[in-house]
């Protein structure tokens, strides 16, 4: 049998835009929905923090309205967030703070979230960049575990195997096929999940063309 893998692409992007308060609120959005697209549901809470913390920097060391970059991308198997800023003095430094601080927490946050974390400087900007340990056994591998490569057998068998007369011919009870079929549903969801499709619209499309064959 053939190997049935299938790739998630996950092309690098960036994001202009000027440093404010709030701005951080659409950042937040784009960064779920852009991990989501890409099967990385469960990297989104950390994503959106790292994101926060930095820009929040940007804010509040180089100044509103500051012109600022996020870029997005993969960096082998880990997720890769960096923002640039035309700053190259005020750096980020990882500070000690107490519980009642209202800041000094922020490079805090990102160091405890991120696999490593730091500061490229260039001649006209810097980066501080971040990266979010994945799942992933490669970079445009999906982050499903064992029941996504179930299903993408299950996916490759049904390429395979065109007719029933290829299944042997075995009946199964009603109470047995609906278990299977049921399962065989939720499989189905999760492997969208976790290649980055939108499940409600597959639901809706699955419903719609049920509806035209009955």
């Amino acid at each position: 049998m053939n190997e049935c893998r299938c790739e998630v692409p996950r092309k690098a992007w960036e994001l202009p835009f000027l440093a404010e308060a709030r701005e951080l609120g659409g950042l937040r959005r784009v960064m779920r929905l852009q991990l989501s697209l890409w099967g990385l549901p469960e990297l989104v809470d950390a994503a959106q923090l790292c994101v926060t913390e930095l820009v929040a920097n940007v804010v509040r060391h180089v100044g509103p309205e500051t012109p600022t970059t996020l870029r997005v991308s993969m960096s082998g198997t880990n997720l890769r967030i960096e923002v640039e800023d035309p700053d190259t003095r005020a750096l980020p430094a990882l500070m000690s703070a107490q519980a009642d601080d209202e800041a000094g927490r922020g490079m805090a946050l990102v160091d405890a979230m991120a696999e490593r974390w730091g500061v490229a400087l260039r001649p006209d900007s810097k980066i501080t960049w971040c990266e979010l340990a994945t799942n992933l056994l490669a970079p445009d591998g999906h982050g499903g575990g064992h029941r996504v490569d179930e299903t993408e057998a299950l996916l490759m068998l049904y390429q395979m195997c065109g007719s029933p007369e290829m299944l042997g011919g075995r009946r199964l009870s009603v109470r047995i096929a609906e278990k299977a079929a049921i399962r065989l549903i939720a499989d189905l969801l999760h492997w969208l999940v976790a290649h980055g499709s939108d499940v409600d619209f597959a639901l809706d499309e699955a419903q719609a063309s049920l509806e035209a064959c009955l």
